[in-house]
């Protein structure tokens, strides 16, 4: 990871950031790699992890993609003790946690009793766990039903075993908001560091690729029936036709800025901006999240160096992104990027992975590619970066859309 110090003379957003929240470690489970920098050289080569799914029989399906994380072998993340108790989902969950703390340089032993908590998002809990155990009820009788589903298809069921395993003590939670936990996972941690605590893991991961899992994706309406991988999911393309799900998602180490400092971190950014809103009656205001985000950092809209869109590969969602997004930026006013085009969509894990990307956007100065899509329909006026651009980026602003008419929005800063 390279070094970017806190005390360089800043303004604006920057004063900010030195007072602020910073993120001093990344883990990832992605299906296009698995750790964060694995990931992010895949997502620079434009490499996709979409495929055919692995993990059940769908060939009877009329939707047999999705992105699966590849490579990843339980036993070479958590001790057999755990297996019999977690779902897929919290064993994601486990090694991109275990992946942050090691990333971020301090443990439990080095901070205050209390300090250090956990703040998750999830969809769906621990889905395929609790198909498995549903199933033998039914089958067999209740007798056979592990004890272990009393929780591991919780939703907050990560937050608590990341908490167990790094003995993260302080003030901990769970969101849920579907594609807009991940922003707002993060935003819960940051309130809990303004109110005193040292260090936050939050983001979000998500899972639930198993028959269960899949008839409630297919119920929705919104998955694209294209059996082509390279064109399945193509976000703001005259041809989308819905979107492609995946697992998998980002955690972060997110810390207050004056003890990263202290204790000489390496910090990727800070989170300088957020806001969510909520749609009314044919009213979409993820807009309004923007602009609010913008506030929150305060900043203006040319401060902005790249947004990593919702990119929801509906036509009328796309549009609507697009709309607000000219409203804020002028048409085609800011580059666009959607690397989810190479995952599918994360639930939970999207917006975290977004936001894994934009930090190392700040990182790296380069702009990941949107792949699939290669000229943007012609209502959808952005500028879409469809291969590696490098660039100066300052400012990162992560979009986000839930079901249910969720919307969120954060602001990522270099220091």
């Amino acid at each position: 990871m390279t070094t970017a110090t806190l005390d360089r003379p800043a303004a604006g957003a920057g004063a900010r950031a030195a007072t602020g929240s910073v993120v001093t470690g990344i883990g990832v489970t992605a299906p296009n790699g698995l750790g964060t920098e694995a990931w992010w050289a895949a997502t620079l080569r434009g490499t996709g992890g979409i495929r055919p799914l692995t993990r059940f029989d769908a060939s009877r399906y009329p939707v047999r993609l999705a992105g699966e994380v590849p490579g990843f072998v339980d036993t070479d993340h958590l001790p057999s003790r755990l297996l019999p108790q977690t779902d897929r989902v919290t064993r994601l969950s486990l090694a991109a946690a275990k992946e942050a703390l090691d990333d971020c340089g301090t443990g439990p032993d080095a901070l205050p009793d209390y300090g250090a908590g956990v703040v998750t998002a999830s969809s769906a809990g621990g889905f395929e766990f609790g198909q498995r155990e549903l199933q033998a009820l039914w089958s067999k009788g209740g007798q056979h039903v592990s004890a272990y589903q009393s929780f591991a298809w919780f939703y907050a069921v990560n937050t608590g075993q990341i908490s167990i395993r790094h003995q993260l003590r302080g003030s901990s939670g769970v969101v849920v908001t579907e594609q807009a936990g991940g922003l707002d996972a993060i935003a819960h941690a940051r309130r809990q560091i303004r109110k005193g605590a040292t260090l936050m893991v939050t983001g979000g991961v998500d899972s639930a690729l198993c028959p269960w899992g899949w008839a409630a994706h297919l119920a929705a309406g919104e998955l694209s029936e294209t059996t082509d991988p390279a064109r399945a999911y193509l976000p703001f393309d005259a041809a989308a036709n819905g979107h492609v799900v995946g697992e998998g998602g980002a955690l972060f180490v997110l810390e207050n800025a004056t003890a990263a400092h202290d204790r000489g971190a390496d910090v990727y950014g800070a989170f300088t901006g957020y806001a969510a809103t909520f749609d009314g009656p044919g009213t979409p205001r993820l807009g309004d999240a923007a602009r609010l985000a913008l506030t929150d950092a305060g900043l203006n809209p040319g401060d902005i160096d790249v947004v990593f869109a919702d990119a929801a590969a509906d036509r009328a969602a796309d549009r609507a992104e697009a709309a607000a997004l000219a409203a804020l930026f002028g048409p085609r006013g800011v580059p666009v990027t959607a690397p989810k085009s190479m995952t599918g969509r994360l639930l939970a894990g999207g917006a975290s992975l977004d936001v894994a990307a934009a930090l190392l956007s700040l990182r790296d100065q380069v702009i990941p590619p949107t792949t699939g899509t290669t000229t943007p329909a012609a209502d959808c006026p952005v500028d879409l970066v469809t291969t590696p651009r490098d660039t100066t980026v300052r400012h990162a602003l992560v979009l986000a859309r839930g079901r249910g008419g969720f919307n969120s929005a954060a602001v990522l800063s270099a220091l």
